[in-house]
């Protein structure tokens, strides 16, 4: 089973990474220095980490207790992105990890994008060694259909697009609405849209205490690693983003 104690122990690449620092309550200087074999530089500005990143200077880069606000609008410009995808990597109590997707509340609206984001999902998992089942997510159970239109639609949606994926070679199947299965049986997660993915997040992490390692954008060749400012230890993200420079 792969886990952040997997993560953190496994053969990581010797590459330049930055980390940003937005408040001064040392969780990023502990975590770059608990990590001191590695070549871990730390930013103040938001502008200059950007900057390295997109041409090259750095390998990767987590955002570490940097504003998002203030970050991810540089990062935009700088890597002339339309928009910024993230997937979630979540750990379980018992150590196990899961990606959910989306957890942008504008992403995944379309057949079209929720496909990419499952491939692209599938894509990142495989980079560092986890599984890549897919469970699709719907709005109700299969003897739900014909309670709502809206919960029909869900259902609907979500089997045509695991028979895509399936199609395509995945191990994608419909998971329904029962993330308490898909916890145990998935690697990837697909919300049926993004506020649901969001919500998702926000209840397992900020409520029931589940860790995030940290989100990274899918749809760029560059890495970064978005984190939250609530966290106290940054080590796994650092060692998510050096993982993610292998190609």
């Amino acid at each position: 089973m792969f886990t952040s104690k997997t993560l953190l122990n496994s053969d990581l690449p010797k590459v330049r990474v930055g980390i940003g620092r937005g408040t001064s309550n040392g969780n990023v200087e502990r975590s770059v220095l608990a990590m001191e074999e590695f070549d871990i530089t730390v930013y103040d500005s938001p502008y200059e980490m950007s900057g390295d990143l997109s041409s090259g200077k750095i390998d990767a880069a987590v955002r570490g207790d940097m504003p998002s606000s203030v970050l991810l609008p540089i990062l935009k410009s700088n890597l002339n992105m339309k928009s910024l995808e993230r997937v979630a990597f979540m750990e379980l109590p018992n150590g196990k990890i899961f990606i959910l997707a989306p957890v942008g509340i504008d992403e995944g609206w379309s057949q079209e994008q929720k496909y990419d984001i499952a491939v692209r999902s599938a894509e990142i998992a495989g980079r560092i060694g986890m599984g890549s089942r897919i469970a699709i997510m719907s709005g109700g159970r299969c003897e739900d259909v014909g309670r709502c239109r809206v919960v029909d639609k869900s259902i609907g949606s979500a089997r045509e697009l695991s028979r895509k994926l399936t199609e395509a070679g995945f191990d994608a199947y419909h998971s329904q609405i029962l993330i308490e299965e898909a916890v145990k049986e998935a690697d990837i997660i697909l919300a049926p849209e993004g506020i649901t993915g969001n919500i998702i997040f926000r209840s397992l992490h900020f409520i029931g205490g589940l860790k995030s390692l940290g989100a990274p954008l899918i749809n760029t060749d560059r890495v970064f690693v978005d984190t939250s400012r609530s966290k106290t230890d940054y080590r796994t993200a650092l060692a998510l983003a050096m993982k993610l420079t292998e190609v």
